[in-house]
């Protein structure tokens, strides 16, 4: 058997199937859709940081990275009191996820620096690409080697810079935004240039990608709860990319994960933008005095909330900020919580449509 090359991009071989244009047809319908509905949510802050929260639980599960969506919050409300070191893992990648968004917002690109930023992020160190050889990727049941990923420094740098220039060169390839998505994923993937968080940053560069190019205006299409539900044939569909050339499957892997992904975050934000107006019809009722529209933001991004975010968010003092949350709590809106000596508030409503099981593949 000869031995594997990755080659640079574009690919040869040709990709835009009829399959392939049938799959994207429907996935760009849903991915629009959903640029639609995210419109309707009146702060950006309340999807960025709770879709990416649980963007980065999903992604880290997949690298056997696991934790609950209760020390994730925790974790996030009280940092340094709590020793949950996934949980510390999951805020890093949704620390890099907000980075990356603020980087492509502001320049429209994603060079390779930047994915390294990710990855320092990520991994907490100053790491860059792979200078030394010996990386494999073995197999978790078995230990066998199932691909050796560029192993020269110098190979390593060329096929970045390559890639770099696919992502952000518009005359390179007139291919589809969502195969190109597709495509750089693999070749990412496949050249590994990070001894470590290889997997999660691949999966930053895909939502940043479609950012990048317009076709999202936040970073809220997640695919990583997708692969998790597919996690084998994930990875053998990238092995047999490799091995056999077998791009129509893998790209319709991946539009197929873009759409189901799509419909699924679609009845997920407007559950929450249903459930804010509920609150908000509510509190104006109940409690009129302290209705405002920051503080309905305040309650929809953190899920779990804390005196310190309204002192923050609202500008009030601490003594305000306890007797709203208090007024909150007698009316059913919040539900009160210690840990130690410290007080916390959680939006029980909206916690639990992040774990609703009825949030599942939607068929039509």
């Amino acid at each position: 058997m000869c031995e594997f090359i990755l080659q640079p991009l574009p690919p040869t071989t040709e990709l835009e199937t009829t399959a392939v244009l049938r799959q994207l047809a429907s996935s760009h319908r849903y991915l629009a859709e959903l640029k639609g509905v995210i419109g309707t949510i009146p702060n950006e802050a309340i999807l960025i940081d709770t879709l990416g929260l649980q963007e980065a639980k999903d992604s880290s599960e997949i690298e056997n990275i696991v934790t609950t969506h209760d020390e994730l919050y925790k974790n996030a409300l009280f940092e340094g009191l709590l020793q949950s070191p996934a949980a510390k893992e999951v805020g890093d990648y949704a620390t890099a996820l907000r980075t990356g968004f603020e980087d492509v917002q502001k320049t429209g690109l994603l060079s390779t620096n930047q994915i390294i930023s990710l990855y320092q992020i990520l991994e907490r160190n100053n790491g860059g690409l792979r200078s030394q050889s010996g990386t494999t990727l073995q197999s978790q049941q078995t230990g066998e080697v199932i691909y050796t990923p560029p192993q020269s420094h110098d190979q390593i740098i060329n096929l970045m810079s390559n890639l770099e220039q696919f992502i952000n060169d518009p005359t390179m390839s007139d291919l589809d935004p969502l195969v190109k998505m597709a495509v750089i994923h693999y070749q990412f993937e496949s050249i590994h240039p990070f001894y470590d968080g290889n997997g999660r940053t691949g999966r930053i560069i895909n939502i940043l990608y479609l950012v990048a190019q317009g076709l999202l205006d936040l970073p809220v299409l997640y695919l990583s709860g997708y692969i998790i539900r597919n996690k084998q044939d994930y990875y053998q569909l990238l092995q047999s990319t490799r091995d056999s050339n077998t791009w129509e499957e893998w790209i319709l892997y991946m539009l197929t994960g873009i759409e189901e992904t799509s419909r699924m975050t679609i009845t997920l934000v407007t559950k929450i933008r249903d459930l804010m107006q509920t609150y908000k019809h509510q509190i104006r009722s109940d409690l009129p005095k302290i209705y405002s529209q920051d503080l309905l933001n305040n309650l929809f991004r953190h899920p779990y909330t804390k005196i310190e975010y309204l002192q923050q968010d609202l500008g009030i003092s601490r003594i305000t900020a306890t007797k709203y949350l208090e007024l909150l709590t007698r009316h059913g809106l919040l539900q009160k919580h210690k840990l130690g000596r410290y007080n916390y508030y959680i939006n029980t409503p909206l916690f639990d449509l992040f774990i609703d099981p009825s949030l599942q593949p939607i068929t039509q």
